[in-house]
């Protein structure tokens, strides 16, 4: 409560009535690193989305359906907890007049439009952070250079993919772009960096012009020369000048990025030239893997697989014999994901939830909220890795010996809702919200549902998390080969028990069309299928699944891992 009297203070010096604090920083990625967490720092809350909302005499937190158990039990003394999207700020804000004060650099024109269009509050944008004021968080992080990826890893060069992007701003008659999100810069040069926790980012900016004129912005202690030298045709400048450099752009028809160029950078732009506002095209381009990706994404599902199930077998064997906890098992699985050489870093935080906090949708073990893995209770582990070369993100919820009914009998609906997304027969005009609706109807016939979306976009050794795809209600971009995507229907009882079965399934090409292909490979636990739920063309799937599985695996298990592979994925 400390850190909100305190920012509270600073608004009668700048004549404010409220202050808005957003999870991400400037970059705009999905993780936000410890220094730069402002929004933890100000509310405690852990999660990966949310947005603070301090006024005069009361506290919002806004996050979405996956937080909402989370942030109550962070925040929840301080804040008061809202659910996007039963309600927005505007709604809160409704019939107001107030002052509300921002940073430009860590909000975007579609933020604010769709946060608070519909209010009379003034909104005021301001030079410094105000939770900088008092928050003297240093970083001490080491610089860590910028690399280029192997040839083994290219899918296809970097001038070819500069070609295709500049055909697109031609096509549209656009002049100039502006590239904010450094996952599309990573894509287009080919190049990763150790600028977050759990995505190879290289964090810059980058400008194209219609001529195929290029500037990267970075921070020159990032490059060598060797990168240099691959680079000749670009223009490296120092990153701390990249508002200078645009402010010399005029009289042109620019294109900015609606998802990640900030405010402070719009604006710069807007000034001298015309702005074009749409997804950065790069977005989709990448969202289509190339042959020699795919080949590696399938490698490293296959080592990932192997890893993840030689956990579950040992938590199946000990977790009666000796003390398992929540973080000794999270730490567990990636001690056997380290022993593959290609294992780089994991892909996001590890949650490993047994019982009650396996109801929490991304939760995070922490000393505080640590459980001993039990008999009777079902334990929920969802994890990847980045691997060269490829990112993986699995889900799976096994039984602790459990013989609850009414489990079993959920767990099979959320596993014929699994089913139902991977047997869906695509076509050229097949999207996420189509696949979405399908997905949910095992579970909605017995008036069960879950708060998030069925599956998410999944880059290529880069985001767990990318666009412009998912297999969500309101997602309508169609869905085409060479996309991967995840499959994570799941059900959650508040204090009870939380259940997600999850693989990374692909788009691929057959003779009749298309169909997705499964990806992941690890067992799914049949002790908590009940079989008389099941169709026999679901029976059909998760014999023909595991049988994958069995191929697959075999030749990375041991004589006893092997025998508890035989056991799982035998038919049913």
């Amino acid at each position: 409560m400390e850190k909100v009297t305190k920012l509270k203070r600073l608004f009668y010096y700048y004549n404010l009535d409220g202050y808005l604090i957003p999870k991400n920083d400037e970059f705009f990625g999905e993780h936000v690193p410890k220094n730069k967490d402002k929004l933890k720092f100000i509310s405690n809350f852990s999660g990966s989305y949310g947005l603070a909302l301090v006024l005069k005499n009361k506290n919002y937190l806004f996050v979405d359906g996956r937080y909402t158990l989370q942030a109550k039990i962070q925040s929840g003394k301080v804040f008061k907890v809202i659910t996007f999207p039963n309600l927005f700020p505007s709604d809160i804000l409704k019939n107001k007049k107030l002052k509300i004060g921002f940073d430009p650099k860590l909000f975007t024109r579609k933020t604010i439009d769709t946060f608070f269009a519909k209010t009379n509050c003034k909104l005021i944008p301001l030079k410094q952070n105000l939770v900088d004021k008092f928050w003297n968080e240093n970083d001490l992080s080491q610089i860590e250079k910028f690399y280029i990826l192997p040839k083994k890893a290219i899918g296809h060069s970097y001038k070819s993919k500069i070609k295709r992007l500049v055909k697109q701003l031609n096509k549209r008659k656009i002049d100039f772009q502006f590239i904010s999100a450094s996952e599309n810069i990573a894509w287009l040069l080919n190049i990763r960096g150790k600028d977050s926790e759990f995505t190879p980012l290289p964090n810059s900016y980058m400008t194209v012009f219609s001529d195929r004129k290029i500037n990267l912005f970075c921070d020159l202690k990032k490059i060598d020369n060797n990168f240099k030298k691959k680079f000749k045709d670009i223009d490296i400048k120092d990153i701390k000048y990249t508002d200078q450099f645009l402010s010399r752009i005029n009289n042109k028809k620019v294109l900015i990025d609606s998802l990640s160029c900030s405010i402070y950078f719009e604006n710069i732009l807007r000034k001298k030239n015309k702005i074009i506002e749409f997804t950065d095209p790069t977005y989709s381009l990448k969202s289509i893997k190339t042959r020699l990706e795919i080949k590696n994404i399938v490698k490293s599902h296959i080592q990932d697989g192997a890893a993840l199930s030689k956990f579950l077998f040992w938590i199946k064997r000990n977790y009666n014999k000796k003390i398992i906890d929540e973080i000794s098992a999270q730490e567990k699985l990636l001690n056997f994901r380290k022993e593959n050489k290609d294992f780089q870093f994991l892909s996001f935080p590890t949650i490993s939830g047994s019982g009650p906090n396996g109801a929490i949708i991304h939760y995070k073990a922490s000393k505080k909220t640590n459980r001993k893995l039990k008999k009777g209770d079902i334990y929920l582990v969802d994890s990847g890795g980045q691997y060269n070369f490829g990112t993986t993100d699995v889900t799976r919820t096994i039984s602790l010996d459990n013989d609850n009914r009414r489990i079993k009998d959920i767990f099979t609906r959320v596993l014929k809702s699994h089913i139902a997304v991977a047997s869906f027969k695509i076509n050229n005009k097949t999207n996420g919200a189509l696949i979405d609706a399908i997905a949910r109807k095992p579970l909605k016939k017995v008036n069960l549902d879950y708060a998030h979306g069925t599956g998410h976009g999944v880059g290529y050794f880069l985001g767990v998390h990318e666009g412009p795809h998912a297999i969500s209600k309101n997602n309508k971009i169609y869905l085409k080969e060479g996309m991967i995507i995840s499959n994570e229907p799941g059900y959650y009882e508040n204090g009870k028990f939380g259940i997600r079965i999850e693989n990374l399934i692909r788009v691929k090409k057959n003779k009749k069309g298309y169909s997705f292909d499964n990806l992941t490979k690890a067992p799914i636990d049949k002790s908590l299928v009940n079989k008389k739920i099941l169709k026999k063309g679901e029976i059909n799937w998760l014999n023909n699944y595991h049988q994958d599985v069995y191929k697959n695996l075999k030749k990375f298990m041991n004589k006893s891992e092997l025998s508890d592979l035989k056991q799982a994925c035998s038919k049913i």
